[in-house]
């Protein structure tokens, strides 16, 4: 009884962050309208943002709780980007959330012709690199299509972080805390890199960003 009552303690404190983190993203204009999702391992299963909802206006009642084979077990319809966390999780065992949004300046960058491919932003600083690591650019897929979740499980198992082309990043990290934190701090990365276009640029050298790696550890969760 009382591992029962801890657990759905648990549960409705996860359902309660949720709601207050897309709140603060949607009112700091991180994420507008109906865009964006958020997920949450919960033992073998996962809270997930619903499908159409403003992360402004979330219902911890509401959210939809998805077992492990992806089905609803309550709660409204979820995203339809639940395969693309899926198969995120799959590859990180480690993550504990993820958070996706169309945030404006690193939607914008995903944008942008002539990215490297391998890693689409640019070392520029330290927080970045212990955030994010090297950030890879999947290719255009629609929303929500079984090819999206496959492209991204493909980078997954090495990367915390992925950039989707014309579309938006998406981050997983050991908690929601830790997601969140890094997709913000992917997104002010963003905003330098495109404040700096034209101009010369330092970026990080590979000899300083081993050295952040071994100081604290690889980026993500």
């Amino acid at each position: 009884m009382s591992a029962a009552i801890h657990s759905n303690a648990e549960e409705n404190a996860l359902r309660e962050r949720i709601c207050e983190t897309g709140a603060s993203l949607f009112n700091r204009g991180l994420t507008a309208g109906s865009s964006g999702n958020i997920s949450v391992r919960l033992g073998d299963m996962w809270l997930m943002t619903p499908t159409n909802a403003s992360l402004g206006a979330l219902d911890p009642a509401r959210l939809s709780k998805i077992d492990g084979e992806g089905r609803l077990v309550s709660g409204d319809p979820p995203t339809k980007e639940a395969p693309l966390h899926h198969g995120m999780y799959a590859e990180r065992p480690q993550a504990g959330a993820i958070v996706h949004l169309h945030s404006t300046y690193s939607a914008a960058v995903s944008c942008m012709e002539g990215l490297d491919a391998a890693n689409c932003i640019p070392p520029l600083t330290p927080y970045f690199v212990m955030k994010i690591g090297r950030l890879p650019l999947i290719p255009y897929h629609p929303p929500g299509a079984s090819t999206l979740a496959t492209a991204v499980r493909q980078q997954a198992c090495a990367h915390c972080a992925v950039l989707l082309a014309n579309h938006g990043p998406v981050v997983s990290g050991a908690s929601l805390d830790k997601a969140t934190q890094a997709i913000e701090e992917l997104e002010e990365t963003a905003k330098l890199f495109l404040l700096l276009r034209g101009e010369r640029t330092r970026v990080l050298t590979c000899d300083e960003v081993t050295d952040l790696e071994t100081r604290f550890g690889p980026a993500g969760g």
